[in-house]
């Protein structure tokens, strides 16, 4: 069997941000995203591949066995009834409406979905929820200092008895903590099954699918993470049932 091939998203850069870029190419944009997620896919058995926006939602969906909503910048407030702030990042509306309509996609055909950071935020507007905008630096578990390496594990989080990520990690784990934002009211479906001491969400899946999201940054911890092993696993699940139906298909013929 070949390796369940797993999309991650892209975030996009103005070529104008990188140093050294000629001077030919310097108003146009270019694709980019962390080593570090294809990395972990490979090293779990997965075949990773970016995904670029300019490709139609459904038709990846298709193709795709498995997917990763990875960090970037800030999803739009305006999305949720909120509006950006003074300490918001730069916002990029082409992401949050390609991504969005990728998750809803990856919904309807049960692709499974690991969210990570900003991933987990856009997977509960997606679907209906909201987002705490900005949390102050300093306050609670201090989630936005961003002065640790980031294989660091500064705060913990506690599971929710029941939940998947209860079963994948146990009652507790220490975890990094690189966000600003954090989901505020659940969307459709959405269950919290983690939060950091303080209080905050820091992971939730989706009721009856094979969704889940973490808030923190596992691609980076130097130790295997099992929520990668989850999403690989669930991959092959999904790859075997389009194996069946293209058998079938064949038979039928």
């Amino acid at each position: 069997m070949t390796s369940p091939l797993i999309g991650i998203t892209e975030r996009r850069l103005s070529t104008a941000q990188i140093a050294g870029v000629p001077l030919t190419v310097l108003d146009t944009w270019m694709s980019a995203q962390l080593v570090n997620y294809a990395r972990v896919v490979a090293r779990d058995g997965g075949l990773p591949v970016h995904l670029s926006r300019e490709a139609d939602p459904a038709a990846l969906v298709r193709r795709l066995d498995g997917l990763i909503f990875a960090g970037g910048l800030d999803v739009d407030p305006r999305l949720y009834g909120g509006k950006p702030g003074p300490n918001s990042t730069p916002i990029d509306p082409g992401s949050d409406r390609f991504e969005i309509e990728l998750m809803l996609e990856a919904l309807q055909a049960d692709v499974p979905v690991l969210g990570i950071c900003r991933g987990m935020e856009l997977i509960n507007v997606a679907l209906g929820g909201t987002l705490i905008e900005d949390l102050p630096n300093g306050s609670g578990e201090s989630h936005a200092f961003l002065l640790y390496p980031p294989h660091e594990r500064v705060h913990r989080v506690h599971f929710e008895e029941g939940t998947r990520l209860r079963q994948i990690y146990g009652e507790e784990l220490m975890v990094n903590s690189f966000h600003h934002q954090a989901v505020g009211e659940p969307g459709r479906a959405v269950i919290f099954s983690g939060r950091a001491d303080d209080g905050v969400v820091e992971a939730l899946q989706v009721e009856e699918q094979r969704v889940l999201a973490v808030q923190w940054h596992p691609e980076f911890f130097r130790e295997h993470d099992p929520i990668f092993r989850w999403l690989i696993d669930e991959a092959r699940a999904t790859q075997n049932g389009k194996l069946v139906v293209t058998e079938s298909e064949v038979t039928c013929r």
